[in-house]
């Protein structure tokens, strides 16, 4: 990592952990965060959660570990060229999804709707619990005591009656505040990792097919350029080539944009930052070719009627779950009944958040299955 911009967050101006800890040996304080994610069972765990396809639906397709390091490898390399904290962005990509139910985006409507006699359920703020609360592997403090910037990086949404309870963290949704550079960059990053990942995994599941995807202008471009150059390429070469250019593109673009927007708002410092408009954006003309990239993929392949009806299968999954677990807490496994004393609803809802795809469909047919007995000779 070369010299840091007087604007990036660094060892003097972080606001440090919430329990002080002595200073790390051989890393930095952001290291340490990192290294603490990426042993911690909820990353494990993003192994078995998936993006769009359910776990069993095939090897090759994403899950939250492979997008998490994805979208680290692309922060990792704009945060480089920005002059920015790389190991704080990369911490931020690896955390940001540990909140994630099984089954998707599905999944976290099916839980959403269960808890909002409860206060709701939103997968930044369970990522957030996560890291803050449920991990439990040190002595001296629960979760895993990571620095305020981190922390504020994976919180990239949330409602002021939530900030309101969430002290220093929450202020800059009250105060209309921006998090650091860093953050920016880790959200964007997400963008960039998701939607063209997506575009590879339609293809390679068939929803989606290169002809439809040739209406899309940021594909439209890139394709044409690879079917030029390498006339009789198989199929899977081509996507990968027309995704890798996109990917590019899309960096290079905000590279570029968010080096204009820094020099033009006069920044300076991190507080600086935190006073400004968001950053680190795309120009109007790329940004308008992510929207419509992201419009064709919620209306073509998000919408699919094979993807809506695994959707519905996993809302059930998890909506009958929720609902045997709140009939009788015994069911649960001891660490979460322990819980129960506390807030009944946030243990089932943290129960099940933090199971893997596969996990919830063994404990759906374990609760609910019953299973013939074998003949007796």
């Amino acid at each position: 990592m070369g010299e840091l911009a007087p604007y990036a967050v660094n060892a003097t101006n972080s606001r440090g952990r919430s329990v002080a800890e002595d200073a790390p040996q051989g890393r930095n304080e952001f290291q340490r965060d990192r290294d603490r994610i990426i042993h911690s069972n909820a990353f494990r765990r993003l192994e078995y959660k998936t993006q769009v396809f359910v776990n069993h639906e095939g090897d090759l397709f994403r899950t939250r570990l492979t997008h998490s390091l994805e979208v680290a490898q692309i922060a990792r390399s704009i945060a480089r060229r920005l002059h920015l904290n790389e190991d704080l962005a990369e911490a931020i990509s690896l955390a940001h999804d540990l909140g994630h139910t099984p089954f998707g985006h599905a999944g976290q409507d099916a839980l959403n709707t269960c808890m909002n006699p409860y206060g709701g359920f939103e997968h930044n703020l369970q990522s957030l619990r996560v890291v803050d609360v449920l991990e439990e592997r040190y002595a001296e403090f629960d979760g895993l005591n990571l620095c305020f910037e981190t922390r504020e990086g994976i919180l990239k949404h949330c409602s002021a009656e939530n900030a309101r309870q969430l002290g220093e963290l929450g202020e800059r949704f009250l105060k209309n505040l921006r998090p650091s550079l860093e953050a920016q960059v880790a959200n964007l990053a997400d963008e960039i990792a998701y939607n063209n990942h997506d575009v590879d995994d339609g293809l390679r599941s068939g929803l989606i097919t290169l002809d439809q995807l040739a209406e899309v202008p940021l594909v439209a471009a890139h394709l044409l350029k690879v079917k030029n150059a390498y006339p009789g390429l198989p199929e899977r070469r081509v996507v990968h080539e027309t995704v890798r250019r996109m990917i590019n593109t899309l960096v290079t673009d905000l590279i570029c944009q968010s080096e204009h927007n820094i020099h033009t708002n006069k920044i300076a410092s991190l507080e600086d930052v935190r006073q400004a408009p968001a950053l680190i954006t795309y120009s109007p003309s790329t940004g308008e070719q992510q929207r419509e990239l992201k419009a064709f993929l919620r209306n073509w392949l998000y919408r699919h009627f094979r993807v809506l009806r695994m959707s519905a299968k996993s809302q059930r999954i998890l909506s009958d779950l929720f609902s045997v677990f709140m009939a009788d807490n015994r069911l649960l496994p001891p660490q979460y009944q322990r819980q129960l004393e506390s807030d009944r609803a946030r243990a089932v809802s943290d129960y099940i958040a933090g199971m893997t795809d596969r996990y919830a469909i063994r404990e759906y047919r374990r609760i609910f299955a019953v299973e013939e007995a074998p003949l007796q000779v």
